[in-house]
């Protein structure tokens, strides 16, 4: 029992606005199978709805007064029902699917974005797929609907008589009672509904099917029918970025809370629209410029370099000494800057570069760039808003973040925070099974889009700093909320426990030395997610990675803070990504601080890198907006180290852009960083 229907009545506005009466008029048909509500002439993005089973295009009238004026709505008006009443009804998804995706041709001037409520949700995601080739669908939201490869368990309804739908239809609240008490429009909601239950339960999709399209999906709190868990499934059904937004009301909220929806649904657009007109990243150079000395919009150096001693002016010391310390005498900290320095970039002249593309491809999602912030614990250490306020930061600029799992605020608030922006989850693997399998089915559903398994910290490293001041944040329960926001974690700790119990459990449980390799398929048969193995540098643990079931690895020493006396990480990256070959994303940490540093990176075969500490001095400086001029600074130093370089995007860099430091090498003859050339033998 599924659906309602407001085939000529729809459900009471409880919240939304006052609007003017131009958005509230009648619908103008553009087509058999859209009707357009009001809204300006030149709409900056679409909203195209598809209703529940026995719904009509009018059942969003409401939600289209609501939206803004400059997002325009267009709602799908199935067959055999209103103005269409002399046609049958469709008797196939594709059918909607394919006379929708035509009739939208007019449309695709501006950002089309896809809405489908219940049963709706599944003629969205078919369109969609249909829409694919051309690029001009932003974002695909679904309601109320669990994902197209699964079973919906619905009953037959032709085999139930009037009675028994009936009581189902009030089940889910919100049908109109004066709809029901009619006996002809009963019999038409009935009509509608049977044959719109057929089509839903002909439907099938194959559960490898998968979009290029970001997605979300809403939840209500209290509809009956649908869980979090049920709406897991359909992070399988997209490459891009998914994302659980949960919000009050009970199965029809969409619509019945239509103020609530708009506000929900206009705020994921703008944010899909900020990252599509956003100018290149190098125009901030201009911006600063333009703007003189006094109208910068950060006072924070554009030197990233300069942001450590700025950072050490304002935090206490333990807290600057936790984010600044390295492993021993911090030889590999000093081994990571000066691995990049052993390289030179050596620019090719008159390219004829126009245009930049800094976008790359990691596991079918788009990214905007090839860095991702690096997970850093417990960042409330440096700002009071910690890993929220550097989600925010990047966000801003479109950039993926990596939340640690010893974040100070937990992956769903995190993944709130983020909205729709890419982010992937990184794992410290606990000696607790059963807590590690409820940190990984968290992550999926909060819509983390890729798994990063940190293995090289199976203990403290020796940090003179912390030791010196004694200071541990975890200790302090900096950096425990993914655990104590955790029911199998909290399930463990004895009635009463308090912050002092908590932290002990957590000491007990989140390390695990014990891991061996064997023991990586046990996660990989756990998660679909994308599984990266983070900390590698021999290349035969690359290898051993990705037989294990990894997709991916990165290169890094954690910075420098783990093993005294390590190789750099950007000196085994050639190696790794030699041993492991193209098929696999390879991406590098440690040492990365400039924009010139992510060319070196790339140019030697490295897919993206993560930023780590710059961004932590720029969070610890001014927040949100520190950590976003932090990231822009990069970009824009990025973008121009493409145009001066001599390439219009980031996968023409190759290493024939490097040369060791020193006298260049005579051509044909390989360099190595620090050697000088041999003798050319004529």
């Amino acid at each position: 029992m599924t659906e309602r229907t407001t085939a000529t009545l729809g459900p009471a506005r409880t919240d939304a606005p006052a609007v003017p009466a131009a958005r509230r008029g009648s619908v103008t048909g553009s087509s058999r199978w859209l009707r357009a509500f009001p809204a300006d002439e030149d709409p900056v993005a679409r909203l195209v709805c598809f209703p529940h089973a026995g719904g009509t295009a009018t059942a969003f009238a409401d939600l289209a007064a609501a939206l803004p004026d400059d997002i325009a709505l267009l709602a799908v008006q199935y067959p055999g029902r209103q103005d269409r009443r002399g046609e049958d009804c469709a008797a196939d998804v594709t059918e909607v699917a394919e006379a929708t995706a035509a009739a939208l041709g007019p449309y695709t001037g501006r950002p089309l974005f896809l809405l489908g409520h219940s049963m709706g949700a599944l003629a969205a995601f078919e369109t969609a797929r249909l829409l694919a080739r051309q690029s001009v669908v932003a974002r695909l939201f679904v309601s109320a609907a669990r994902p197209p490869a699964d079973d919906w368990q619905e009953p037959d309804l032709d085999s139930l008589d009037d009675e028994a739908v009936v009581a189902g239809l009030r089940r889910l609240g919100g049908v109109p009672e004066a709809l029901l008490a009619e006996p002809d429009l009963r019999a038409e909601v009935l009509r509608l509904l049977r044959a719109d239950h057929r089509m839903l339960r002909r439907y099938r999709c194959e559960p490898d099917t998968a979009l290029a399209v970001p997605l979300t999906v809403l939840l209500a709190e209290d509809d009956p029918k649908n869980t979090a868990d049920q709406m897991r499934g359909w992070a399988r059904h997209t490459s891009a970025a998914h994302t659980l937004a949960v919000h009050p009301g009970g199965h029809f909220a969409l619509t019945e809370r239509a103020g609530q929806s708009a506000r929900l649904l206009a705020g994921r657009i703008r944010e899909d629209l900020a990252v599509r007109t956003a100018g290149p990243p190098a125009d901030l150079v201009r911006e600063i410029y333009l703007a003189g000395p006094d109208g910068r919009s950060s006072r924070l150096s554009t030197d990233l370099t300069t942001l450590q001693e700025s950072a050490r002016q304002v935090l206490a010391p333990s807290a600057y000494g936790y984010v600044v310390g390295d492993a021993g005498s911090g030889a590999t900290g000093r081994g990571n800057r000066e691995a990049f320095d052993r390289w030179r970039i050596v620019p090719r002249m008159l390219r004829g570069i126009t245009r930049r593309d800094l976008g790359v491809r990691l596991f079918g999602q788009d990214l905007a760039a090839p860095v991702l912030l690096a997970p850093v614990a417990a960042q409330t250490v440096v700002h009071p808003s910690g890993e929220l306020a550097s989600v925010g930061g990047a966000t801003d600029v479109g950039l993926p973040f990596v939340l640690s799992s010893f974040s100070s605020h937990s992956m769903e608030e995190a993944a709130a925070a983020a909205g729709s922006q890419p982010r992937w989850f990184q794992l410290y693997w606990p000696s607790d099974l059963t807590l590690a399998e409820s940190l990984v089915r968290r992550a999926e559903a909060a819509g983390y889009g890729a798994l990063v398994l940190t293995v090289d910290n199976p203990a403290f490293g020796y940090r003179p700093t912390d030791l010196d001041h004694g200071y541990l944040p975890f200790l302090h329960g900096a950096g425990l909320a993914n655990f104590t926001s955790d029911p199998v974690f909290n399930a463990a700790l004895p009635p009463g426990a308090g912050p002092r119990e908590a932290v002990a459990h957590w000491a007990a449980v989140s390390a695990n030395p014990a891991l061996t390799w064997d023991r990586l398929p046990w996660l990989r048969r756990l998660t679909d997610l994308p599984l990266l193995v983070k900390g590698v540098l021999h290349p035969d643990d690359a290898r051993a990675a990705l037989a294990h079931g990894a997709d991916g690895v990165i290169v890094s020493n954690h910075g420098g803070r783990q093993l005294d006396g390590t190789v750099a990480a950007l000196d085994c990256l050639p190696a790794v990504r030699a041993a492991v070959g193209d098929g696999a994303p390879v991406l590098v940490d440690s040492g990365v601080r400039t924009g010139a540093d992510v060319v070196k990176a790339l140019a030697l075969g490295a897919d993206a890198v993560l930023l780590g500490r710059p961004y932590l001095y720029g969070l610890a400086l001014d927040g949100r907006d520190g950590v976003r001029h932090v990231l822009r600074c990069l970009l824009a130093e990025l973008d121009l180290a493409l145009t001066l370089g001599g390439c219009g995007s980031v996968r023409d860099l190759t290493p024939e852009l490097l040369a060791p430091a020193g006298p260049l090498a005579v051509p044909g003859q390989a360099a190595v960083p620090g050697q000088a050339a041999a003798p050319r033998q004529d």
